[in-house]
């Protein structure tokens, strides 16, 4: 068996394409999508990466709706259908059968009731239940009151059913994480740029016309997501790729080796807090300095623009500094490192 700990971007991706989906019961299918994730994990580590493919990896990465597929995962050829339930008596051999007749695999996740940690309890031929269930039926009559047989076998015995390799673990060695602001590497006056999503590493990208070699990152430009319909600032990082695929924000696309974090990552418009206060106020970025200024960024409290603002509620990155000094609303200046982001999603 084996133990998968969804974090915080797992979660949240997870809910938001069952939101997207329309799914009559969300907590359903998300607790279904966190099933696949915690398969796709396994395979990852343990499968040649060439021999499976994951068929809703980019609806729940971009939290788009899943196009039609009867199935999962496609692993060595077998249709794979990943069956995620906090209630265990859901793997028993006529209970799978009843709602999964047709694939060729069944796997089995457990997950505990605050999702926190889900099980890989392990798998079986769709074949092999059937005769199970028949057996029973034959011979066994009614099972014993406090036994009741489940199936699974070893999850580690599924890499049985195709080429012998070793240990594999083809995991990403890709640093970043969406909502990361990060800079081309080696260019001393770079545009801050915004991860969007972090592709897998076995995706055949090209930039430019060119296969890149490498794993691949999305990044997106703060003053392109600032023309959207939305305030993008207030919208969780794993919903990022999300956002901009329904809004046609266009992305860039980089080798992962030729990006590094920013050193000094704010934009206007950022919300900002200077962390050494006892109880900061929360402050909005109006203004960066490039110019190699010590104090290079400019802020203005949140509550004063909202007092002087009459009543406008959201002012474009853009115009932030404009606005500020048309309305007599005082800034800051503050070097980046005094600073750091707090978050609105």
């Amino acid at each position: 068996m084996y133990l998968y700990t969804p974090d915080e971007m797992d979660r949240e991706r997870a809910h938001h394409q069952a939101v997207i989906q329309g799914a009559e019961n969300r907590d359903v299918k998300r607790i279904g999508n966190l099933g696949e994730l915690a398969f796709e994990q396994f395979c990852r580590e343990y499968l040649p990466v060439e021999m499976w493919e994951w068929k809703n990896e980019e609806a729940i990465r971009r939290c788009n709706p899943e196009s039609f597929s009867g199935y999962d995962f496609e692993v060595f050829g077998y249709e794979i259908d990943v069956k995620t339930s906090r209630d265990v008596s859901a793997f028993r051999p006529a209970n799978i059968l009843e709602n999964d007749p047709d694939d060729d695999i069944i796997v089995m996740v457990w997950h505990r009731d605050n999702e926190d940690a889900l099980i890989l309890l392990g798998w079986e031929r769709t074949e092999t239940l059937k005769s199970k269930v028949k057996t029973q039926e034959a011979y066994s009559g009614e099972e014993p009151e406090k036994l009741a047989h489940l199936a699974a076998r070893p999850m580690n015995e599924l890499h049985d059913l195709g080429p012998n390799t070793a240990h594999l673990n083809q995991k990403p060695e890709n640093p970043f994480s969406p909502g990361d602001r990060v800079v081309k590497s080696g260019d001393d006056d770079a545009s801050v740029a915004v991860v969007v999503e972090v592709l897998p590493p076995e995706k055949n990208t090209t930039a430019y016309g060119q296969e890149m070699d490498g794993e691949a990152v999305n990044v997106a430009f703060p003053n392109m997501l600032d023309e959207g319909p939305g305030n993008w600032r207030e919208i969780h990082p794993a919903k990022l790729a999300s956002y901009c695929d329904d809004q046609d924000i266009k992305l860039y696309t980089y080798k992962h080796t030729n990006l590094e974090l920013a050193e000094n990552p704010f934009t206007p418009g950022d919300y900002v807090i200077k962390p050494d206060y006892d109880d900061p106020d929360l402050a909005m970025v109006v203004e960066v300095n490039d110019e190699g200024d010590n104090r290079d960024i400019a802020v203005a409290f949140l509550h004063h623009i909202e007092e002087e603002s009459g009543g406008q509620m959201y002012v474009p990155p853009a115009k932030l500094r404009s606005h500020c000094d048309e309305c007599g609303v005082k800034s800051y200046s503050y070097e980046s490192a005094e600073l750091s982001f707090e978050h609105q999603y």
